[in-house]
């Protein structure tokens, strides 16, 4: 299966109207035609927390959103991108309920890691829990199986409540690679054509390292999975928040990769008006990224940035979207900070929010992140031009602000305003405009003007925007007559 050069839409199975039979009426009525790169459809599992990142099965639907013949019927007109879970599943999934009825005599005992596991001799020492990168007060749980009334002590690397609903999987294991495999197969018999491979960086757990993106063994484990996907004609994503190094060694290994850096590089730009620090990274970065702007997390600062960008920068950045209404996620763990301390991971906010709500900064924003080499993503949020949610994060925490779900009529409301229409316009042309086919270039201009270019044979097109004024045009080729429009 080959990625296509086209944009993508990402957005929970129920945000657009409430289910997939919705989504799907949402798409044809509104956005026909306009997600050709695909749709990333959020985790649509049955699940019990975080959102469906804690699934119960792969096997299933949650029935409140309806059924694989509902994701079947989309992806007859569009490649469809699912989530897998690879680093764990539920707690009350019937694989671990099971493993807490029976024990080590369970079936699926080698699916989870207890931690003699890693430990032969039942706990890490000080110095070991150090180096580990931490994203809970302690990566494991204890839980009392049934039948011997004995305590279990299972890695749970990610997890809200004590003990985790997030129960870790052992890679290593036949009966993990048997259960990968047999979900992938499902996926491709339900027009499935790319996985995003959720958390994939935490599934080495090696004494002595810091359990994260452990090198050469992750990408041992990379390389069977990828070729496991391939032979059901999937693609794989690596969702991996890390040092930009370690990203672009994915990338240089051949893998897609999240560009987790533009986001703040564009935003920072539009706050400080001035374009030095993101031309400068668009020259070196890597082309085989997804791009975006905002998504159902919020938008990457720590690790992503460390020794990319200076923290007394990142913090001006982040005095301002506080300000502007944002919430911040703070690193748990002193392995991936900077001497100084600084905890912020993510921002939470709506990316239109963040950009004081204006029409014109948005759209020349969103047109810079479309001309980044790459294949853009837009978040079902940032296509309707959304702002912060401050209900949603009663119930559903802090990332909530950037989550909100979208009635039909509010949809109806949105697609009316002028960003909208400006947006869907702009992503029209860089579906179908044949330059973003060929070569990229930036051109040099003064630190306040970004200039960027494709050409591809008889194509060619040109954007710039002005970061004093946040004005933005499109200049392009078109039947042998150069247009010049403004965006």
């Amino acid at each position: 299966m080959k990625l296509q050069n086209k944009v993508q839409l990402i957005t929970y199975p129920d945000s657009l109207g409430g289910d997939l039979k919705t989504l799907k009426a949402v798409i044809q009525k509104y956005y026909s035609g306009l997600f050709k790169g695909g749709i990333h459809i959020l985790p649509p599992f049955p699940s019990s927390g975080d959102r469906g990142y804690a699934p119960l099965t792969y096997a299933e639907i949650n029935p409140p959103f309806g059924t694989w013949d509902d994701i079947k019927s989309i992806g007859e007109n569009h490649d469809i991108m699912l989530d897998f879970m690879v680093n764990h599943i539920s707690a009350k999934s019937k694989y671990f309920l099971d493993f807490l009825s029976k024990g080590r005599k369970s079936k699926y005992y080698d699916l989870f890691l207890t931690i003699d596991k890693i430990f032969p001799n039942g706990q890490p020492n000080e110095t070991e829990l150090e180096d580990i990168v931490l994203r809970r007060d302690e990566p494991y749980s204890d839980f009392i199986i049934e039948k011997t009334g004995e305590t279990e002590r299972v890695w749970t690397t990610f997890g809200e409540t004590t003990p985790s609903e997030q129960i870790d999987l052992d890679i290593n294991s036949k009966t993990t690679k048997e259960f990968l495999r047999n979900y992938f197969r499902n996926f491709s018999d339900n027009n499935i054509t790319i996985v995003r491979l959720d958390a994939v960086g935490y599934l080495v757990k090696k004494p002595g390292t810091s359990f994260f993106m452990v090198d050469p063994e992750i990408y041992e484990i990379l390389d069977w999975m990828s070729d496991m996907a391939k032979s059901y004609n999937i693609e794989l994503l690596p969702e991996v928040h890390a040092h930009y190094t370690i990203q672009f060694k994915l990338a240089e290994k051949g893998y897609w990769i999240y560009d987790f850096i533009l986001p703040y590089m564009i935003l920072e730009s539009f706050l400080f008006r001035n374009g030095e620090r993101l031309k400068k990274y668009l020259i070196n970065r890597p082309p085989n990224q997804f791009t975006m702007l905002d998504c159902h997390d919020g938008l990457p600062i720590k690790p992503d940035l460390e020794d990319l960008v200076e923290t007394s920068d990142i913090k001006k950045v982040v005095n301002v979207c506080v300000e502007r209404g944002a919430n911040l996620s703070k690193i748990l763990s002193k392995n991936t900070q900077s001497d100084d301390d600084f905890e912020v991971h993510q921002i939470n906010a709506s990316f239109y929010s963040l950009l004081d709500y204006n029409d014109r900064a948005y759209i020349a924003a969103r047109a810079i992140q479309l001309f980044t080499p790459g294949i853009p993503q837009i978040y079902y949020v940032g296509l309707l031009a959304g702002e912060n949610d401050y209900e949603a994060i009663k119930t559903g925490g802090g990332r909530g602000i950037n989550r909100h779900d979208y009635s039909l009529e509010e949809i109806e409301n949105a697609v009316e305003e002028n960003v909208v229409k400006r947006l869907i316009k702009l992503i029209k042309f860089r579906n179908d405009y044949p330059a973003f086919n060929g070569e990229f270039s930036l051109l040099e201009t003064e630190p306040h003007i970004i200039k960027m270019k494709w050409q591809n044979k008889n194509s060619e097109c040109l954007l710039t925007v002005n970061l004093k004024n946040y004005k933005s045009s499109l200049y392009y080729l078109s039947n042998d007559n150069y247009v010049n429009e403004k965006l």
